[in-house]
């Protein structure tokens, strides 16, 4: 069957789009009234389309590009049962011109935001027939939907049925087919329906793109794995979709714990990208709260510059390291990472307040590592996991003056840079700045979006350039004497920035081969050395091991202090933590021996990755400057 091709479709294929929530959930805690017969959720688009509208409105002001059409039920099986069954036409047409002149009025008020914004007629599985829809699908499609949302389907030999009627017509849209799959819980989980397989049955069919909903978000994130085997989604014929639920129970540990704080979206959306979504949204309790957080880390993952930025022609002389390399005199770091051979840095999370004793405590961290050279730098984090946290800038100036270091640093610092929070501009000044404190030494990373508490003003994650294009623009143009825009910097080439460049690298992200295709685009644009998320399984490096003879690449070691720390690091995006290794821990009952077992794990891990010839060893220490020191102690042996 032809493949229906579409501005939607072209838009689904450029990146992971995102969608609306859901809308049913969304109006009963507006109106705290259950849908029935009496009380029809899509007869509210012609007694209330204001109500609709401004549900319309939230989601595209928190980043939604696709509204889901309020129909779910509009089909002539379900509006007979409420005694509206002259109406379906007439309440599908509403829907979609609701929802169109929210595109409009939001236009009018963001007229700067060129994004295209799609709407998508929503079809629910309550016909009781294939025919018992026609009147709704002609409807969607004379009023002009930009594609067809099967969705909710446990039928999924109905589903696959609707889909070849709706693809089979000469002026039908893309239709997106969606079925609840779902392998319930415990130990014996298993499919209804393979989704490799599903997918293979929605394309032949007619569909445009195959998915998933109504399912917890962990069941998504399967789906969306197991999916990506079929052959005609790794061939590109198919796309994939999914729009979970906003929670669920799984088992964690020993509990069985509901995750569904909009932040939990925001990440599972990132990651559902990643694996190969290119449509995500959500369904039941999925609102508008939601939906920014899933935006805001799928823009993590793009940015709206860079490409734009002038290359100098002069670039190649950056990528000549010599062996007078004038960047080795940015500190012992960059003179081992330029010359080869082991370097160690330690991780430094700046603090979020102003009590004296926070900086006393990192300045002293800082001293003693100096005292006893354990390290060849600190590096600080820049707004880790996008908290408030004091600049990384601020901080390294805050430790020179409590440390009285006035001439030269007796470390090298390590300024991370996230593009968060900055446009073009801000981000090429405060390069400036940095290099004219000598803060010389600047890893990118493109950041994590704000995470702030209900009770914290609302915060614009900016994200103007990813890491990449920072880190090309810092090589290519301020480090040969040129502006973002090519011109000399200060008047001429003279004055150009010597900054050593690092990036980050998650050899345990979901999407390998995407990561990796960062990786290379990194290395490419000029990074000088990569630091790795922490590694617990060595064969995780072996993803990274190709790019050796590139990049310096140093292994992320963290330091695990308890059992309980490990269950939660074991929930973070990007580290994979086995199982075993938790159990290590837990095998003891006092923290004091957990603790030990934890630096016994990040002692051999240093030493091996020093005996596999790596460049060096990032070393993340949450537990206490005492136990990085005891790791770092037996490496200086």
């Amino acid at each position: 069957m032809p493949q229906v091709e579409s501005k939607f479709l072209e838009s689904l294929r450029t990146g992971t789009t995102l969608a609306d929530g859901g809308i049913g959930s969304l109006i009963f805690q507006l109106t705290g009234r259950l849908a029935s017969p009496d009380f029809l959720y899509e007869a509210i688009n012609l007694r209330n389309p204001q109500l609709i509208k401004g549900i319309y409105t939230s989601s595209m002001a928190a980043g939604a590009t696709v509204l889901t059409t309020n129909t779910f039920s509009a089909n002539e099986t379900e509006l007979t049962v409420a005694g509206a069954e002259n109406q379906v036409a007439k309440i599908n047409k509403a829907a979609v011109t609701i929802a169109r002149e929210a595109i409009k009025e939001h236009r009018a008020e963001y007229p700067d935001n060129k994004n295209d914004i799609f709407v998508i007629g929503s079809i629910g599985p309550g016909g009781k027939t294939v025919e018992s829809y026609s009147t709704q699908i002609d409807s969607l499609i004379e009023n002009g939907v930009d594609a067809i949302l099967l969705e909710t389907f446990t039928d999924t030999d109905r589903l696959l049925a609707l889909t070849r009627d709706i693809s089979s017509r000469d002026n039908a849209p893309p239709v997106i087919a969606h079925a609840a799959l779902d392998p319930g819980v415990g130990e014996t989980q298993e499919w209804p329906l393979d989704p490799s397989i599903f997918a293979s049955l929605a394309a032949d069919a007619g569909a445009a793109v195959a998915g998933i909903n109504c399912v917890a978000p962990w069941v998504a994130a399967e789906f969306i794995r197991e999916a990506n085997l079929a052959q005609k989604v790794k061939s590109g014929e198919l796309l994939l979709s999914a729009m979970p639920n906003a929670g669920g129970f799984e088992r964690i540990g020993h509990r069985f714990l509901a995750r569904s704080n909009p932040e939990y979206m925001g990440t599972l959306a990132r990651q559902l990208g990643d694996s190969g979504a290119a449509l995500v949204g959500g369904c039941c309790e999925v609102h508008p709260e939601h939906v920014r957080e899933m935006s805001a880390y799928l823009k993590s993952r793009t940015s709206s510059v860079g490409a734009d930025l002038a290359m100098s022609p002069d670039a190649q002389l950056r990528r000549e390291h010599s062996v007078d390399d004038p960047r080795k005199a940015n500190g012992t770091f960059s003179q081992k990472i330029f010359d080869g051979k082991f370097a160690i840095s330690m991780e430094m999370v700046a603090p979020t307040g102003a009590d004296p004793k926070a900086l006393d405590l990192r300045a002293r961290m800082v001293q003693e590592i100096v005292d006893d050279g354990l390290a060849d730098a600190v590096d600080i984090t820049d707004g880790s996991r996008g908290l408030p946290l004091i600049p990384p800038g601020d901080l390294v100036e805050l430790i020179r003056a409590k440390l009285a270091w006035r001439d030269h640093d007796k470390l090298e610092f390590i300024a991370h840079f996230a593009g968060r929070d900055l446009n073009t501009l801000a981000i090429q000044s405060r390069l400036m700045g940095y290099h004219l404190r000598n803060i010389r030494n600047v890893l990118f990373v493109t950041g994590d979006p704000p995470k702030m508490s209900p009770t914290y003003p609302r915060s614009s994650a900016v994200f103007d350039m990813n890491s990449t294009q920072m880190i090309r623009a810092a090589a290519d143009q301020l480090n040969v004497g040129r502006d973002f825009g090519g011109n000399p910097l200060g008047g001429n080439l003279d004055s150009g920035t010597k900054f050593t460049i690092g990036t980050g690298f998650e050899p345990e992200a979901l999407n390998i081969d995407a990561e990796l295709d960062r990786l290379r685009a990194k290395i490419d644009a000029g990074a000088d050395y990569v630091m790795t998320q922490p590694v617990f399984d060595d064969a995780s490096m072996e993803t990274i091991a190709t790019f050796r003879e590139a990049v310096s690449v140093l292994p992320g070691v963290m330091v695990l202090k308890s059992t309980a720390h490990a269950e939660r690091i074991a929930q973070v995006p990007g580290v994979n933590l086995p199982r075993a290794v938790i159990d290590a821990l837990a095998k003891y009952t006092s923290s004091a021996d957990q603790l030990k077992a934890g630096i016994d794990l990040a002692v051999r891990q240093a030493h091996e990755y020093r005996s596999q010839g790596w460049a060096g060893v990032y070393l993340m220490s949450p537990a206490s400057l005492g136990a990085a020191k005891q790791v770092l102690k037996t490496l200086a042996d």
